[in-house]
């Protein structure tokens, strides 16, 4: 299942892609109408319900469809307001350094790390495919992307075990991990060159886990103006998904709604000789087999 957060009518609501269409049900006003008094109100509390609540909107979906009227419980993608599949995580969105070999080594590094590298984006950074981004050309000139597979957390956890970890996990979304390099560097410390509005743009969908059975053999691409900047497999990741949520899980207390994006391959901006940085009007499409792509202007 394809899931969206979006505006409507000033509403922030949330839904399954339509099949076979550019559209998004309305969950929420279809099980108003059907007398479903449980059905959550946010999409993290229904994230916290895992392949429970994914049952429920398909059987509503399935309501909607079957109704004298079903058009009444759906809007084109054109009348909406797209946000980002989590709208706002519980905490920091979780990211993982130099996680694909060949990324850390265009970095300057001399190997592979052999330990997690960890860092943190504010949730303020959140925004959403087909958002024009800020270029914050008053900060930086060195902003640089990097597009990656994001992991979204269903089951509260502390301490998971490794075997366990896919337990926890809802599904998976597109992220571009935006990056000012030049203050990324100067501050010593990834938090504020990471942080800038619009940072963290992810979506368009989050696609539930029942969908992805192996998120390590999905195609990764970044084109920049279309031109292909990164071209990686999520085969390649260094430290894996159970891997990162059983590591992370040791220190912190995952929680439903909280995001881990899981590195970038190789292709980044700062990487290319000489660098190339974004610069505004340029437009990033990042797509990630099985999900979709993600895209953002700069301006």
């Amino acid at each position: 299942m394809k899931l969206l957060s979006f505006r409507f009518e000033g509403k922030t609501l949330f839904g399954p892609k339509v099949k076979k269409e550019e559209a998004v049900w309305d969950v929420k006003s279809i099980a108003e109408a059907f007398g479903v008094n449980d059905f959550p109100s946010t999409i993290i509390e229904g994230i916290a319900e895992g392949l429970e609540f994914v049952e429920k909107v398909r059987k509503l979906a399935e309501q909607a469809r079957n109704s004298e009227n079903p058009e009444q419980f759906k809007y084109a993608f054109s009348e909406i307001e797209w946000l980002s599949p989590i709208p706002r995580t519980p905490k920091n969105v979780l990211c993982v350094g130099k996680n694909y070999a060949e990324h850390a080594m265009e970095m300057g590094s001399d190997a592979p790390p052999e330990k997690l590298m960890i860092f943190t984006k504010s949730p303020t950074a959140i925004a959403a495919d087909e958002q024009d981004l800020p270029i914050h050309a008053d900060l930086t000139d060195n902003l640089d992307y990097e597009g990656e597979l994001a992991v979204i957390i269903s089951k509260k956890g502390h301490k998971i075990p490794k075997q366990l970890a896919y337990d926890h996990v809802f599904g998976y979304t597109i992220a571009n991990d935006v990056t000012a390099r030049d203050i990324q560097y100067g501050h010593k410390q990834f938090f504020l060159g990471k942080s800038l509005n619009g940072s963290c743009p992810m979506g368009p969908y989050i696609v539930t886990k029942d969908e992805i059975p192996n998120a390590h053999q999905l195609s990764i691409a970044t084109k920049v103006n279309d031109e292909v900047r990164q071209n990686g497999n999520t085969a390649d990741m260094i430290f894996k998904i159970d891997e990162l949520i059983a590591e992370i899980s040791k220190f912190v207390t995952l929680e439903p709604g909280d995001v881990i994006l899981t590195g970038t391959p190789a292709g980044v901006g700062k990487g290319m000789n000489p660098p190339k940085f974004l610069k505004a009007g340029d437009t990033v499409k990042i797509s990630i087999e099985g999900i979709g792509t993600l895209v953002n202007r700069f301006v």
